[in-house]
């Protein structure tokens, strides 16, 4: 579908209205027809609004409008992934070739997406993400980085944890922990069970993820820190979740596509891009899962963004690298989620965009007057065929490889300016 801009394509412009578009604002129910009014980069109206006579517009041609995603912890900057995806907002996980534990990285970090969309890095909590020496966090966030994140690996010593959690709490920081107790999973690459049994991988019991989630638990109660599970994946996991949560504690937790839809079982045959860190789990975590996306458990949904290509992948199962390349199957797959009836349209957006940049402390995610003017413009039902050897990310590691899906994004915008 095209979408008519009298000359607005690569230019800034002062006052641009977007009109006929269905509305998927996350402070609303459900989809209603409205109008989005910008002035240069900023949103300042939504809903039913007047026009002002010196405003563009751009026909969103009935298409689904809503703020662009905001992806809260991805492996690699990746334009065309990210443009396909409708990813407007990248938080780059400190897991990088040199760990984002200095000034400099983060600096460059910050500027990797320039223009085409906005990166927010996360700062290693502690030196080479080795567990033992704090990193200079605060002079981090001076310098761009919006959390502090342990990586792939827990920090196993409680007291160095401890003190993460204090000084990122003093920054008004989020710590974004990983959860698996690494005492329990050493070198496992699959959880413990019939499927990891029966092809002979090395394997670990599920329950150390509810175990590493309790510790960082009662570490931020008496801290008072803001932490953010970025992926859990178990019935356990949520239950000690849900807990916190009641308890008012400043506890969120995050999922990505893959543990809703896959199981363990989908390693069968060694499929090295169903290796994923942590790996899937059973049926009942599955289906604890979408219950923890229904009643509000989970804060966010995220690609976990991470394309190998075959020298990461092409390997034996237990030596192939974790991760799957999600950006361009993230607003797809999760729309699979509304048409089950778990969520709205604009619960998933929340999920998507709103509670990410909250987490981040970005004025992004929502039509909040004054929140940036990051927009994607959704045809829901637009059916294709993820294909591995077709994907534009850098490299085509997706376990969805061959599935028929629905949602595609026909346009995006960054900060007032289509791309």
């Amino acid at each position: 579908m095209n979408l008519v801009a009298d000359n607005t394509d690569r230019m800034s412009m002062s006052r641009l209205a977007i009109v006929n578009g269905k509305l998927a604002d996350p402070a609303g129910a459900s989809l209603a027809s409205g109008t989005v009014l910008i002035e240069d980069d900023r949103i300042v109206a939504t809903g039913d609004v007047v026009v002002p006579q010196d405003a563009k517009t751009v026909d969103a041609g009935g298409l689904v409008v809503a703020p662009g995603l905001v992806d809260l912890g991805v492996f690699a900057t990746d334009k065309p992934a990210f443009h396909f995806g409708g990813i407007t907002r990248a938080a780059l996980m400190p897991d990088q070739s040199s760990p984002l534990d200095d000034v400099g990285l983060i600096r460059q970090a910050t500027r990797e997406g320039k223009p085409d969309f906005w990166v927010h890095p996360i700062a290693a909590a502690t030196r080479g993400l080795k567990g033992t020496e704090l990193a200079e966090i605060g002079m981090m966030q001076a310098a761009g980085a919006k959390a502090v994140g342990t990586g792939r690996q827990w920090i196993a010593d409680s007291g160095v944890m401890l003190r993460v959690l204090a000084y990122a709490s003093g920054l008004g920081l989020t710590v974004i922990s990983h959860a698996e107790d690494s005492g329990l999973t050493g070198k496992a690459v699959a959880t413990s069970g019939e499927t990891a049994t029966r092809l002979g991988l090395p394997h670990a019991p599920a329950c150390a993820e509810a175990m590493a989630i309790a510790r960082d638990i009662m570490l931020a109660r008496e801290t008072g820190a803001a932490v953010h599970f970025r992926l859990v994946t178990t019935k356990a996991g949520f239950d000690v979740i849900r807990s916190a949560k009641a308890e008012g504690l400043r506890v969120t937790c995050g999922i990505s596509p893959a543990y809703l839809f896959l199981n363990d079982q989908a390693v069968t045959d060694f499929r090295t891009f169903a290796r994923l860190s942590p790996p899937l789990r059973f049926e009942d975590d599955r289906k604890a899962a979408l219950e923890a996306v229904r009643d509000g458990t989970v804060d966010v949904i995220t690609s976990s963004h991470d394309p190998r290509g075959p020298e990461d992948k092409r390997l034996p199962f237990a030596d192939a690298s974790p991760g799957m390349a999600g950006a361009e199957t993230l607003l797809a797959l999760s729309l699979n989620l509304v048409r089950d009836g778990l969520v709205s349209i604009n619960r998933l957006v929340t999920l998507l965009s709103a509670n990410p940049a909250r987490i981040l402390g970005v004025d992004a995610g929502s039509f909040t007057a004054g929140s940036a003017a990051d927009l994607i413009f959704v045809d829901p039902d637009a059916p294709w065929i993820v294909d591995s050897g077709k994907m534009a990310a850098q490299a085509g590691n997706t376990p969805f490889d061959r599935v028929p899906v629905q949602g595609r994004v026909r346009r995006i915008m960054k900060g007032g300016v289509f791309l």
